[in-house]
């Protein structure tokens, strides 16, 4: 079932069983704030089950590019389209959100974004090849995010 996100009142709906589903939930509520406020777009995620080509496609390119392999189980998960960008997002039951930006024109942005809830610990996969960030969010509290540049090709969904 597709599941719009209320950036205003945070539901833990579909992550409850994270162990961070409060400051999970407020990162993807923030997700779905800068969506709206930046290009009128509703943000809305299906659990990853009903959206295995959006967790393949993501889960690919992580493979191929920097041969990385989460650990943690996909809840849910989203793919559209804003101006020329693609976009995928999955959200994992430790509390990491993984994004895809790709831009659809030749020579156009391409990168994969990492965001850590608060209070959870950097998944043994990223920890030795990623520094995080950190940035305030009154949604998701403490937010840590990394990301690389995608270098090869892979097309849309």
């Amino acid at each position: 079932m597709t599941y719009a996100v209320d950036f205003e009142t945070v539901s833990t709906v579909g992550l409850e069983s994270s162990p961070v589903a409060d400051a999970l939930a407020g990162l993807r509520a923030n997700e779905a704030r800068y969506f709206k406020n930046k290009y009128d777009h509703v943000f809305t995620v299906e659990p990853a089950a009903d959206a295995a080509e959006v967790v393949d496609w993501v889960h690919r390119i992580l493979r191929e590019e920097r041969e990385i392999v989460i650990a943690s189980r996909p809840l849910e998960a989203t793919a559209f389209q804003v101006e020329n960008i693609r976009m995928a997002y999955v959200f994992y039951e430790s509390g990491l959100s993984i994004n895809v930006m790709y831009t659809l024109d030749d020579g156009g942005k391409r990168a994969v974004g990492f965001k850590l809830s608060d209070g959870m610990e950097v998944p043994e996969e990223l920890a030795s090849r990623f520094k995080f960030a950190r940035q305030k969010s009154k949604l998701a509290g403490t937010i840590r995010g990394s990301f690389f540049v995608i270098k090869n090709e892979y097309g849309s969904l």
